[in-house]
């Protein structure tokens, strides 16, 4: 059995956020996905804007609230709220309330950052008219 103690882990920290490595193929040696939860800072962006080419990441807001950009369209975002970055568009998001926005992130195939693309160019705040 795998249980994980996401308190136990070493916390990252990670342009906009705070990053926890939860469910790795690497250490855990699941197959099919992996699951990582940040913590976003009111009034922070997780930067840069990325993007998955093999794969979608579904990420669950577990605290707080903000907005998540999705291609061209941004959505705000709270408690509750799942979102699909769907395989190869470029996401991001951003904490616009006034307490720590808790996210939990899967993925699958399996990712980790390497296998991600970076995107500098893209900044929420270019199409959160």
């Amino acid at each position: 059995m795998i249980n994980v103690d996401e308190n136990k882990i070493e916390e990252l920290d990670l342009p906009g956020r705070k990053l926890r490595w939860v469910i790795t193929q690497e250490k855990d040696k699941s197959q099919f996905c992996s699951m990582c939860v940040i913590k976003i800072q009111p009034g922070a962006k997780v930067t840069p804007a990325h993007l998955h080419p093999n794969g979608e990441e579904l990420v669950y807001i577990l605290s707080g609230n903000g907005k998540a950009l999705v291609g061209t369209e941004v959505e705000e975002i709270a408690e509750g709220h799942a979102v699909l970055f769907p395989k190869g568009v470029p996401h991001m998001l951003k904490n616009i309330g006034s307490v720590v926005m808790k996210v939990a992130c899967f993925y699958a195939p399996a990712a980790d950052p390497s296998g991600y693309e970076y995107h500098p160019e893209i900044d929420i705040d270019d199409f959160d008219k």
